[in-house]
């Protein structure tokens, strides 16, 4: 179900536009005016304003880590030696082309990182040869992912 305060500023054919984007987000908008019976351009201008107002972040291709060569991906822990150290750790970690998301989490770590490598050889090097260098960086705990069982966009 949405998000109450999102539910005030959206109705069903923008939830609609939503479900039917989040199944096949390469959707004609033509297409989709049909299957909702409403005009194209309403469809345009109901899309427009979800981005406007946030609601759709934007779009974008979704890669296989597999199929494009990452064998090994990994949800990394970080401690950091002081709090102050998260934003310019954070900051560090952005350069890192293989770290693909980074998130300031509570509990025993600051950072949580999902990593894609090539193989575990490239996973250490990232770890402990660009990571475990930067300032404030206390240690690292890693997860091997060995698949996913689903991954699904938020509930509408």
């Amino acid at each position: 179900m949405l998000n109450s305060k999102n539910n005030e500023n959206t109705d069903y054919l923008d939830q609609e536009i939503i479900r039917k984007l989040s199944e096949n987000g390469r959707i004609p908008f033509s297409e989709l005016a049909k299957e909702l019976k409403v005009s194209n351009s309403l469809v345009h201008l109901r899309v427009k304003k979800l981005q406007e107002s946030g609601l759709i972040a934007g779009f974008s291709v979704k890669l296989n880590a597999k199929t494009y060569g990452f064998e090994t991906i990994t949800y990394t822990g970080i401690t950091t030696k002081e709090a102050r150290f998260s934003y310019s750790i954070a900051e560090q970690l952005k350069l890192i082309p293989e770290i693909v998301e980074c998130h300031w989490v509570s509990g025993k770590y600051a950072l949580f990182i999902k990593i894609v490598a090539a193989n575990n050889e490239e996973l250490r090097k990232i770890i402990y040869e660009q990571i475990h260098i930067i300032e404030g960086v206390g240690g690292t705990d890693s997860f091997i992912s060995f698949g996913s069982a689903f991954e699904k966009n938020l509930p509408i």
